[in-house]
């Protein structure tokens, strides 16, 4: 038993003393963020339309079927696929009691909400004027973004790294320093959101002949802002 603690003394004392005689690689570190951002203009926008049967003075109750096929019609001749368009929810409705009991009317109206990709503010101005007025209960626009959304994550990422390292090199100078390799690089931090007022290091924009291409097909939507930050470490030397 006393060989067994002797040898367990003698492998501590071995591991404190490898451990006394490891160096730090990076003595002297400068930690600093970074930023990049972009406004976005969307292409992509996903909208609900609610459409419901009615009743047409003189001409009796307008079908949803024939409702329906209106729709998917008008979409089409706007050039919107039918893999942009899927049913959100089906519905019955059959009116104010104090009218039904008045009119003696039990009749079930139904109606169905669809969700639909539209590619830009001039598709959607579009669509909404083919709309039948009597029929279509609703129409709302639920989010927005754009087609090279994961490009665009990729380069604003690589730009916050870029932005993160000039400010080490301008900060170490200021101190007779000058950066080294970067020991740590934190994944960036994502912010999607509407305009704000905001401030980054870097301050990036698509390339003019994209934004001319998408200020043609959405003059007037509102610009949405991606944002990222990152934080990394690097060496001084």
């Amino acid at each position: 038993m006393k060989k067994i603690y002797l040898a367990l003394l003698m492998g501590t004392l071995s591991l404190a003393g490898f451990a006394q005689n490891v160096v730090n690689p990076y003595p002297k570190t400068i930690t600093v963020t970074g930023s990049a951002e972009m406004d976005i203009t969307p292409d992509e926008i996903w909208a609900t339309v609610t459409l419901r049967e009615y009743e047409k003075k003189g001409g009796g109750k307008v079908s949803i079927e024939t409702i329906k096929q209106q729709f998917l019609q008008n979409a089409k001749a706007l050039g919107i696929a039918d893999t942009a368009i899927t049913i959100a929810s089906y519905d019955g409705y059959n009116g104010n009691p104090w009218l039904r009991k008045k009119n003696k009317k039990v009749e079930l109206l139904a109606s169905i909400t669809y969700q639909i990709k539209i590619s830009g503010s001039k598709q959607m101005d579009e669509l909404v004027n083919r709309l039948d007025d009597n029929a279509t209960q609703n129409f709302a626009i639920d989010r927005t973004s754009h087609s090279k959304m994961e490009a665009f994550r990729k380069q604003l990422k690589m730009a916050a790294v870029k932005a993160a390292k000039d400010k080490a090199i301008y900060l170490a100078e200021a101190v007779g320093e000058s950066v080294g390799t970067a020991v740590t690089i934190n994944e960036p931090t994502e912010y999607y959101m509407p305009m704000y007022n905001m401030r980054s290091n870097k301050m990036m924009v698509q390339s003019t002949e994209a934004a001319a291409d998408m200020e043609v097909a959405q003059p007037d939507f509102k610009k949405n802002k991606l944002k990222y930050d990152v934080t990394v470490v690097f060496a001084l030397k």
